[in-house]
């Protein structure tokens, strides 16, 4: 599909993914509009401004919470597509302000298709879902029995064990307000094309990352950390929990992503998106060093009690019936032969004669976690999708980007 001449909203332009996708439209020869919200502060779309296309987009001022906003850049914009990307998307922030989350991704998506439908426009709608709306996936026996003890409930009850890869009609157990948000804007989506006949699609996109990630998102607390002590800013890293593990996607094979579901795919219909690999914050840590120019020869908890040898030499085995890349502390970590708590206290990382050290933070962990996303992207590879870049080719990216001082602050 050609986007030349297309007309294109997206709500959340000046966001992290937003100015990848303007960047992307804009080489396309779409023309690009975008919402952004009045800022109290002032400031600039720093992200915008980072790629140099400012000019080249058409801003118009506005908030998903006001309706009439939204009418008037429909109004200007004509859309053939619309990206809604525009949300509150920092899971911790959620825990602190759920009535805001709620109002701005519920309400503001809300908003938008009301809007839509009294405008005479007909786009084709893409909903930045998210894999965080799936929560609590079992992957094993002893995690499904920790998790009975911790929560005492667990709805639905899993029908197998484990639960991943997961696919789009696997169970929803959202673990955060801000994923109950998106549950909700996801339904939306598909309940506006049943009843009003809104050409709508669904991504649930796993973790997506890349140069630009916001610094309050763990990649960019890794990474910018790493670089920071590198540079001899910092002398230690402080992290939450280590043994989580995320199927992370770099932003630019997601971005691919939509505009495969804004060519091909299905209306009402749900996509995940995400790269069929999952690591723990571990691995993206200890990689993270390793690309900063600290090879990891073992490591060890603060106790040393629990030691491993070569923790980020490759490991390609199956498990959850399918092969991908991750590390040696991941299989330990999947196999549930390895779990750090924060009675550990911490990691010492050993680089030839240099120890580095990974101190946990009892304040970064979240009231209820999601212990392991892992997507099964079968459904949008059907569509002819294929991501390209690694998880290494991701942390390069932060890295460069964290280079310069102004973006480490």
């Amino acid at each position: 599909m050609s986007w030349s001449n297309k007309n294109v909203l997206i709500t959340g332009i000046s966001g992290f993914v937003g100015s990848y996708l303007s960047d992307k439209l804009l080489e396309e020869g779409a023309n690009v509009f975008g919402l952004v919200r009045n800022r109290a502060d002032g400031s600039i779309y720093k992200n915008l401004f980072d790629k140099k296309i400012v000019d080249d987009v058409t801003l118009t001022k506005g908030d998903l919470l006001d309706i009439t906003s939204i009418a008037n850049a429909l109004d200007e914009s004509s859309p053939d597509y619309i990206f809604h990307l525009g949300a509150q998307s920092f899971v911790p922030r959620s825990f602190e302000n759920s009535a805001e989350t709620q109002q701005i991704n519920g309400i503001g998506t809300s908003n938008l298709l009301e809007a839509v439908i009294s405008k005479e426009v007909n786009p084709k709608v893409i909903f930045a879902g998210s894999s965080e709306e799936y929560g609590l996936i079992i992957s094993s026996k002893r995690q499904y029995e920790n998790a009975k003890k911790e929560y005492g409930t667990i709805f639905p009850e899993p029908e197998r064990i484990p639960e991943v890869p997961t696919t789009e009609t696997d169970y929803l157990r959202p673990m955060s307000p801000y994923a109950v948000s998106k549950v909700y804007g996801d339904y939306l989506m598909r309940n506006y094309y049943h009843s009003y006949g809104l050409d709508t699609v669904v991504s649930r996109a796993f973790n997506h990352e890349g140069a630009g990630r916001g610094l309050n998102f763990v990649t960019s607390v890794i990474t910018n950390q790493a670089m920071k002590y590198k540079l001899g800013e910092i002398d230690k890293i402080k992290i939450g929990n280590i043994n989580a593990f995320r199927d992370w996607t770099h932003v630019k094979d997601i971005i691919n992503g939509y505009l495969t579901l804004a060519e091909k795919g299905r209306s009402g219909d749900v996509y995940n998106q995400g790269s069929m690999r999952t690591n723990s914050v571990l691995t993206y840590i200890l990689l993270s060093l390793e690309e900063s120019g600290f090879p990891i020869d073992k490591i060890e908890t603060f106790k040393n009690d629990k030691i491993i040898k070569d923790p980020t030499e490759t490991d390609k085995s199956e498990i959850f019936g399918i092969n991908f890349e991750k590390t040696k502390v991941d299989q330990l970590i999947l196999e549930d032969n390895l779990n750090f708590t924060l009675k550990d206290e911490g990691i010492n990382v050993y680089s030839g004669d240099k120890k580095i050290k990974i101190e946990f933070d009892e304040n970064r962990f979240r009231p209820a976690e999601v212990p392991i996303l892992l997507s099964n992207t079968d459904k949008i590879q059907k569509l002819g999708l294929k991501t390209q870049y690694t998880v290494n080719n991701i942390i390069k990216d932060q890295l460069n980007y964290f280079l310069k001082k102004e973006n480490r602050e």
